[in-house]
């Protein structure tokens, strides 16, 4: 059995005195992932600290949780920023279309004859579309948009993804 780490969201503004954060989902099953009991570990400046879902609500769209080991703003507005992150196992979590940003991180990155244009660095999630981060052989970052018609092919038990930029888009600066 193979796990690996998601992200389900990132942690807001606090919300209240007693301690309630904001949500901002990474997560396309947010009832499942936030279910009261669940438990994270968070980092906040390099330290570790436990988190157990007491009670979620959505307001207007926005999701909502409180935590059993925060009890006031104070505690609350430290958590800022940090990700909450779950493992899942691989074959559970399997769909032929889909990939998460720790499945895609240092994938190499090529045209279809071949030609190597970098490593996937990260994936980052904005309105329009997901953009592979990726860093070119001279050290750039270049922003790949993730769709099926730049990125037509990932295999990720090869190690490779195979894309299709348009012209210029890796292209060195000072050409």
């Amino acid at each position: 059995m193979s796990t690996f780490e998601v992200a389900v969201a990132t942690i807001g503004k606090a919300h209240g005195l007693k301690g309630e954060v904001a949500l901002i989902l990474r997560t396309d099953q947010p009832e499942e992932r936030l279910a009261p009991g669940s438990e994270f570990a968070v980092e906040v400046d390099g330290v570790t600290y436990p988190l157990t879902v007491a009670k979620t609500r959505v307001q207007q769209g926005r999701w909502y949780v409180r935590f059993v080991e925060i009890t006031d703003r104070g505690l609350a507005e430290g958590l800022r920023g940090a990700e909450l992150t779950t493992e899942v196992d691989e074959d559970e979590e399997a769909e032929d279309d889909a990939w998460y940003p720790s499945q895609l991180r240092g994938l190499e990155v090529r045209t279809p004859e071949g030609e190597v244009l970098g490593s996937v660095l990260d994936l980052e999630h904005y309105p329009a579309q997901d953009l592979l981060i990726v860093r070119t052989p001279d050290k750039r970052r270049v922003m790949l948009p993730f769709v099926t018609a730049l990125v037509p092919e990932v295999n990720v038990a090869d190690g490779y993804l195979v894309a299709t930029p348009p012209g210029g888009l890796f292209d060195p600066e000072d050409a």
